[in-house]
Protein backbone atom coordinates (compact mmCIF):
# COMPACT_ATOMS: atom_id res chain seq x y z
CA UNK A 1 0.00 0.00 0.00
CA UNK A 2 2.74 2.46 0.76
CA UNK A 3 5.49 1.28 -1.71
CA UNK A 4 8.03 4.00 -2.23
CA UNK A 5 6.46 6.80 0.06
CA UNK A 6 8.83 8.39 1.76
CA UNK A 7 7.04 8.99 5.68
CA UNK A 8 8.02 11.18 8.65
CA UNK A 9 6.85 10.12 12.18
CA UNK A 10 6.96 12.72 14.93
CA UNK A 11 7.49 10.83 18.91
CA UNK A 12 8.14 7.43 17.84
CA UNK A 13 8.97 6.35 21.03
CA UNK A 14 4.87 7.37 21.99
CA UNK A 15 1.56 7.01 21.32
CA UNK A 16 1.67 5.16 18.15
CA UNK A 17 4.98 5.87 17.08
CA UNK A 18 6.28 2.41 17.09
CA UNK A 19 3.26 0.75 15.73
CA UNK A 20 3.05 3.51 13.08
CA UNK A 21 6.60 2.65 12.36
CA UNK A 22 6.27 -1.13 11.80
CA UNK A 23 2.95 -0.95 9.94
CA UNK A 24 4.42 2.11 7.41
CA UNK A 25 7.64 -0.62 7.16
CA UNK A 26 5.89 -3.60 5.96
CA UNK A 27 3.59 -1.82 3.76
CA UNK A 28 7.15 -0.83 1.72
CA UNK A 29 7.51 2.64 2.73
CA UNK A 30 10.50 4.27 3.87
CA UNK A 31 10.37 5.94 7.29
CA UNK A 32 12.16 8.35 9.09
CA UNK A 33 11.50 8.84 12.93
CA UNK A 34 11.76 11.71 14.93
CA UNK A 35 12.32 11.79 18.80
CA UNK A 36 13.16 13.88 21.95
CA UNK A 37 15.14 10.74 22.99
CA UNK A 38 17.20 10.67 19.98
CA UNK A 39 19.53 13.54 20.53
CA UNK A 40 21.33 10.40 21.73
CA UNK A 41 23.29 8.22 19.28
CA UNK A 42 22.70 5.20 21.71
CA UNK A 43 18.79 5.85 21.56
CA UNK A 44 19.12 6.22 17.57
CA UNK A 45 20.81 3.10 17.44
CA UNK A 46 18.59 1.06 19.81
CA UNK A 47 15.52 2.08 18.29
CA UNK A 48 16.85 0.53 14.63
CA UNK A 49 17.86 -2.10 16.12
CA UNK A 50 14.33 -2.69 17.59
CA UNK A 51 12.45 -1.67 14.67
CA UNK A 52 14.52 -2.61 11.56
CA UNK A 53 14.82 -0.16 8.71
CA UNK A 54 13.69 2.77 10.30
CA UNK A 55 16.11 6.10 10.27
CA UNK A 56 15.76 7.82 13.42
CA UNK A 57 16.80 11.39 13.10
CA UNK A 58 19.01 13.19 15.56
CA UNK A 59 17.71 16.55 14.91
CA UNK A 60 15.15 18.41 16.72
CA UNK A 61 13.94 21.47 15.25
CA UNK A 62 10.97 20.54 12.84
CA UNK A 63 12.14 22.76 9.69
CA UNK A 64 15.71 21.04 10.32
CA UNK A 65 14.10 17.77 10.36
CA UNK A 66 11.66 17.94 7.28
CA UNK A 67 15.01 19.47 5.57
CA UNK A 68 16.88 16.34 6.18
CA UNK A 69 14.34 14.03 4.44
CA UNK A 70 13.87 16.09 1.75
CA UNK A 71 17.86 16.22 1.37
CA UNK A 72 18.01 12.00 1.07
CA UNK A 73 15.29 11.67 -0.57
CA UNK A 74 14.59 14.28 -2.77
CA UNK A 75 10.26 14.44 -1.15
CA UNK A 76 8.30 13.88 2.13
CA UNK A 77 4.83 11.94 1.30
CA UNK A 78 3.45 11.58 4.24
CA UNK A 79 3.95 13.56 7.47
CA UNK A 80 2.64 11.78 10.56
CA UNK A 81 2.16 14.35 13.50
CA UNK A 82 2.40 11.83 16.78
CA UNK A 83 2.22 13.93 19.08
CA UNK A 84 2.42 13.11 22.76
CA UNK A 85 2.19 14.49 25.94
CA UNK A 86 1.01 13.89 29.45
CA UNK A 87 -2.77 14.12 30.12
CA UNK A 88 -2.43 16.57 33.15
CA UNK A 89 -5.27 16.38 35.48
CA UNK A 90 -6.22 19.47 37.24
CA UNK A 91 -9.18 21.40 38.14
CA UNK A 92 -9.43 24.93 36.21
CA UNK A 93 -8.93 26.79 38.95
CA UNK A 94 -6.37 24.93 40.12
CA UNK A 95 -4.71 24.91 36.69
CA UNK A 96 -1.00 25.85 36.06
CA UNK A 97 -0.84 28.27 33.15
CA UNK A 98 2.94 27.43 32.30
CA UNK A 99 2.19 23.40 32.26
CA UNK A 100 -0.77 24.55 29.96
CA UNK A 101 1.49 26.43 27.50
CA UNK A 102 3.68 23.15 27.86
CA UNK A 103 0.82 21.14 27.11
CA UNK A 104 0.04 23.50 23.87
CA UNK A 105 3.27 23.51 22.52
CA UNK A 106 3.64 19.79 22.67
CA UNK A 107 0.48 19.32 21.40
CA UNK A 108 -0.63 21.44 18.84
CA UNK A 109 2.64 24.27 18.25
CA UNK A 110 4.40 21.66 17.32
CA UNK A 111 2.46 20.21 14.93
CA UNK A 112 1.77 23.05 13.33
CA UNK A 113 5.54 23.87 12.81
CA UNK A 114 6.20 20.24 11.63
CA UNK A 115 2.81 21.23 9.37
CA UNK A 116 4.31 24.47 7.64
CA UNK A 117 7.74 22.57 6.96
CA UNK A 118 6.26 19.90 5.36
CA UNK A 119 3.72 21.83 3.31
CA UNK A 120 6.25 23.89 1.61
CA UNK A 121 7.46 20.85 -0.31
CA UNK A 122 4.06 19.29 -0.61
CA UNK A 123 2.95 22.24 -2.45
CA UNK A 124 5.94 22.14 -4.74
CA UNK A 125 5.22 18.73 -5.47
CA UNK A 126 1.27 19.05 -5.95
CA UNK A 127 0.34 16.16 -3.56
CA UNK A 128 1.12 15.36 -0.10
CA UNK A 129 -0.64 14.19 2.95
CA UNK A 130 -0.30 15.61 6.80
CA UNK A 131 -1.76 13.76 9.72
CA UNK A 132 -2.22 14.57 12.52
CA UNK A 133 -2.50 11.83 15.29
CA UNK A 134 -4.71 13.63 18.21
CA UNK A 135 -7.54 12.41 20.60
CA UNK A 136 -11.21 12.45 20.74
CA UNK A 137 -11.29 14.01 24.16
CA UNK A 138 -12.78 17.37 22.28
CA UNK A 139 -15.61 15.63 21.05
CA UNK A 140 -17.26 14.93 24.36
CA UNK A 141 -15.21 16.73 27.02
CA UNK A 142 -13.16 15.51 29.97
CA UNK A 143 -13.79 17.15 33.29
CA UNK A 144 -10.60 18.33 35.12
CA UNK A 145 -8.41 17.21 31.66
CA UNK A 146 -8.92 21.23 30.09
CA UNK A 147 -5.28 22.01 29.62
CA UNK A 148 -4.89 18.00 27.69
CA UNK A 149 -8.51 18.45 25.76
CA UNK A 150 -8.33 21.82 24.56
CA UNK A 151 -4.80 21.44 23.10
CA UNK A 152 -6.13 17.97 21.17
CA UNK A 153 -8.78 20.22 19.87
CA UNK A 154 -6.75 22.53 18.82
CA UNK A 155 -5.11 20.32 16.68
CA UNK A 156 -8.25 18.79 15.23
CA UNK A 157 -9.32 22.56 14.23
CA UNK A 158 -6.29 22.77 12.39
CA UNK A 159 -6.10 19.62 10.48
CA UNK A 160 -9.65 20.65 9.34
CA UNK A 161 -8.38 24.55 8.41
CA UNK A 162 -5.45 22.84 7.06
CA UNK A 163 -7.52 20.99 4.52
CA UNK A 164 -9.45 23.62 2.87
CA UNK A 165 -6.30 25.91 2.64
CA UNK A 166 -4.29 22.62 0.77
CA UNK A 167 -6.51 20.40 -0.60
CA UNK A 168 -6.02 22.67 -4.34
CA UNK A 169 -2.55 21.68 -4.01
CA UNK A 170 -3.76 17.92 -3.77
CA UNK A 171 -2.48 17.35 0.13
CA UNK A 172 -4.98 15.81 2.22
CA UNK A 173 -5.12 16.62 6.19
CA UNK A 174 -6.86 14.94 8.64
CA UNK A 175 -6.55 13.86 12.14
CA UNK A 176 -6.92 10.34 13.63
CA UNK A 177 -8.34 10.78 16.77
CA UNK A 178 -8.12 8.06 19.39
CA UNK A 179 -9.59 7.37 22.82
CA UNK A 180 -9.08 4.19 25.13
CA UNK A 181 -6.43 2.75 23.38
CA UNK A 182 -3.46 0.52 24.70
CA UNK A 183 -0.75 2.97 25.26
CA UNK A 184 1.83 3.16 28.27
CA UNK A 185 1.96 7.07 27.70
CA UNK A 186 -1.89 6.82 29.37
CA UNK A 187 -2.71 3.60 30.40
CA UNK A 188 0.26 2.34 32.01
CA UNK A 189 0.78 -1.25 32.92
CA UNK A 190 -0.55 -1.00 36.97
CA UNK A 191 -3.76 0.36 35.76
CA UNK A 192 -4.74 -2.02 33.67
CA UNK A 193 -3.85 -4.71 36.09
CA UNK A 194 -5.83 -2.78 38.56
CA UNK A 195 -9.29 -5.04 37.84
CA UNK A 196 -11.79 -2.09 39.86
CA UNK A 197 -9.60 0.81 38.06
CA UNK A 198 -10.09 -1.00 34.18
CA UNK A 199 -13.68 -1.62 34.96
CA UNK A 200 -14.16 1.78 35.69
CA UNK A 201 -12.34 3.19 31.99
CA UNK A 202 -13.83 0.50 29.71
CA UNK A 203 -17.21 1.03 31.50
CA UNK A 204 -17.38 4.40 29.85
CA UNK A 205 -16.97 2.52 26.22
CA UNK A 206 -19.95 1.12 24.06
CA UNK A 207 -17.69 -1.57 23.33
CA UNK A 208 -16.37 -2.21 26.57
CA UNK A 209 -12.50 -2.76 25.87
CA UNK A 210 -9.98 -1.14 25.07
CA UNK A 211 -8.33 -0.55 21.21
CA UNK A 212 -5.76 -2.60 20.56
CA UNK A 213 -2.33 -0.35 18.66
CA UNK A 214 -2.79 -3.04 16.08
CA UNK A 215 -6.02 -1.73 15.04
CA UNK A 216 -5.07 1.85 15.61
CA UNK A 217 -2.05 1.10 13.47
CA UNK A 218 -4.40 -0.45 10.53
CA UNK A 219 -6.91 3.21 10.42
CA UNK A 220 -3.33 5.33 10.25
CA UNK A 221 -2.19 3.05 7.75
CA UNK A 222 -5.46 3.26 5.54
CA UNK A 223 -4.99 7.37 5.96
CA UNK A 224 -1.48 7.40 4.80
CA UNK A 225 -2.25 5.39 2.04
CA UNK A 226 -3.38 6.37 -1.32
CA UNK A 227 -7.12 4.57 -0.39
CA UNK A 228 -7.30 7.85 1.32
CA UNK A 229 -6.91 10.02 -0.95
CA UNK A 230 -10.29 11.73 -1.37
CA UNK A 231 -11.05 12.15 1.92
CA UNK A 232 -9.27 15.20 3.68
CA UNK A 233 -10.59 17.84 6.43
CA UNK A 234 -11.47 14.84 8.91
CA UNK A 235 -11.51 14.00 12.63
CA UNK A 236 -11.79 10.75 12.35
CA UNK A 237 -12.70 9.26 15.82
CA UNK A 238 -11.08 5.89 16.93
CA UNK A 239 -13.06 5.09 20.56
CA UNK A 240 -15.24 2.39 20.50
CA UNK A 241 -18.03 4.46 19.80
CA UNK A 242 -17.48 6.56 23.09
CA UNK A 243 -16.79 9.67 20.60
CA UNK A 244 -20.68 10.06 19.62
Amino acid sequence: MLNNKIILITDALHFLGKTGCRVMLGEGATVYAQDEAFSDAAAREAFETEIPGTKALAEQDPTELVEKVIAAEGRIDVMINNDAYPAIKSAIDEADIEEFRRTLEALMVRGFHFAKAAARHMKAAGRGKILFISSAAPKNGIPNYSMYVAARGGANALAQTLAKELGRHNIQVNALAPNFVESPDYFPKELLENEAAFKKITSQIPLRRLGTQEEAGDYLLFLASDKSNYITGQVLYFAGGWAI
